[in-house]
């Protein structure tokens, strides 16, 4: 009995302090209207960058998120454009884009832990152009951070693109500079995401539509570029007999390979029947492996929602994650949207091309790939109201060899209107489980709830978060990792923009 009791007494405050929150104070220049972005953290402090009109400032906290100061990053011009920030454990890169007169700047400037300047702002490229101001450049950066690459596309002649990419190290020096052609053969023609590997490797797939409504893919290839290569490498990755929905991407550093994966048909305009996934191997620059997924019966009963059919499970489902492991094998998730106005819904293709998603020409001679820097989420179409839904997570499992392994549904039903901030969910991965966080009203009071996936794929309910304060509004979809046990969400409590740093 003895050593029961000291067992109960050793594991009860582990389990208390299982999962803690603590709460930012609101400041009263932050408010629902506030811009911001999650740095993470550096130095030991918490950083987060805040834009309201004309003042830029980061906000440094302490491990128990008690605001040490707030800085003013003076040096900002009174207009910017764009905003990214590579974060590492003693300092972050500000990288940012400002226009002056004809000519857009794209600049670069170092900040320690206390939010402060430690070097000077240095233009990383110029452009000239003729038109209003708009985002030209794109930042990315390697999984390990040692590599840093900003680009930009020149979309002048819609039948020949014209990269200039710029190559960085971990000191921001410059390793390599190229401008390279790419032939547009289709008008439809478009990119995927666009990602860094370890090596300082380019990579993305450039695929077809079918029409300017995006109902499906019908064509992509595979598109490289090594750390000093002044060429593309172009590889048809053979989908040419597939109907495709949207296509991802995802770098497999540890193997050495790319994941593209993607919802399939067996008809155009049909119902999702299953995934398409082709694995890229890097090193052999070969098509490794190709795999078809059917959604049997059975995953479809677990996802659909309470009104779909069965054949029509999938049909509202996007991939929102691949989780690469280590023996090569992947994880991907993926989550129900769709939105509904009065007298109307939107369907599938209104959700993925349409209003919010994947501005893909600018109204510049420049190719924007990603919308401008917005933490909000969309509002609906020309002040109709607009009711924005997500449901059920769809999880699987896939061995190195594209076997399923395991799947796995978590059941949830979230709407909100007008906006999409308080729907969705944030992974938190913590090496032993993956923890899914969203917001579930029980009892009318809305809660963030707490999932978690076993490797093995057992799903369990956690019990409710301690300390949820009643008056916070947690905005989950926007949070980030932020070590590997901590999480930071951005909250709103009676109209003031705060932050909840969350330890598991």
């Amino acid at each position: 009995m003895k050593a029961l009791v000291l067992v109960l007494a050793i594991a009860i405050p582990g389990l208390l302090t299982a999962q803690r929150i603590v709460y930012s104070s609101p400041e009263s220049d932050d408010g629902r209207r506030t811009n911001f972005e999650i740095i993470g953290k550096v130095g030991g402090n918490v950083l987060v960058f805040k834009n309201n009109r004309n003042l830029d400032v980061i906000s440094v906290y302490d491990n128990s998120m008690k605001l040490i100061q707030r800085v003013p990053q003076d040096f900002l011009p009174e207009k910017y454009i764009n905003i990214d920030f590579v974060q590492y454990p003693d300092f972050c890169y500000m990288i940012y884009e400002y226009q002056k007169k004809n000519i857009v700047h794209c600049s670069a400037v170092k900040i320690d832990g206390n939010g402060k300047r430690i070097s000077e702002p240095v233009d990383l490229d110029t452009t000239q152009i003729n038109s209003s101001s708009n985002k030209i450049y794109t930042t990315i950066y390697s999984e390990d951070k040692q590599h840093i690459m900003v680009f930009k596309i020149n979309s002048k002649n819609p039948k020949n693109y014209v990269f200039t990419t710029f190559l960085f190290d971990k000191q921001l020096e410059l390793i390599d500079r190229h401008r390279i052609n790419i032939t547009m053969e289709e008008k439809n023609e478009m990119f995927t995401n666009f990602l860094l590997d370890n090596d300082g490797q380019l990579v993305f797939a450039k695929f077809l539509k079918n029409n300017s409504s995006g109902d499906y893919i019908s064509r992509a290839v595979m598109v490289t570029k090594g750390p000093t290569s002044d060429t593309f490498a172009i590889r048809d990755v053979g989908t040419n007999d597939k109907v495709l929905d949207e296509i991802k991407l995802k770098v497999d550093n540890n193997n050495k390979r790319y994941i593209l994966t993607g919802f399939y048909y067996k008809q155009k305009r049909g119902n999702i029947e299953g995934l398409y996934v082709m694995v890229w191997d890097k090193t052999t620059d070969t098509k490794l492996k190709e795999t078809l997924t059917v959604f049997n019966e059975e995953l479809r009963a677990l996802a659909k929602s309470s009104e779909a059919n069965l054949k029509m499970a999938f049909n509202d489902f996007f991939i929102k994650n691949i989780i690469v492991k280590k023996d090569g094998g992947y994880l991907l998730v993926s989550e129900s949207e769709y939105t509904t106005t009065r007298g109307s819904a939107f369907n599938r293709w209104d959700y993925m091309y349409g209003y919010g998603y994947n501005p893909w020409m600018s109204p510049l001679d420049y190719y924007s790939p990603y919308n401008p820097y917005s933490p909000y989420g969309r509002y609906g179409y020309g002040g109709v109201p607009t009711r924005y839904n997500a449901e059920n997570i769809l999880v699987l499992s896939f061995d190195k060899d594209g076997n399923l392994e395991w799947s796995n549904v978590i059941p949830k039903s979230q709407y909100d209107d007008e906006s999409d901030n308080l729907i969705s969910h944030h992974i938190v991965n913590t090496g032993g489980e993956l923890h899914f966080l969203y917001n579930q009203y029980e009892r009318r009071t809305l809660l963030l709830s707490d999932q978690s996936i076993s490797p093995e794929g057992k799903l369990t309910r956690n019990p409710t978060l301690r300390n949820l304060d009643k008056g916070y509004d947690f905005m989950p979809r926007y949070g980030k990792q932020i070590s590997s046990n901590q999480i930071l969400i951005p909250c709103l409590y009676r109209n003031y923009l705060c932050f909840a740093k969350i330890d598991f």
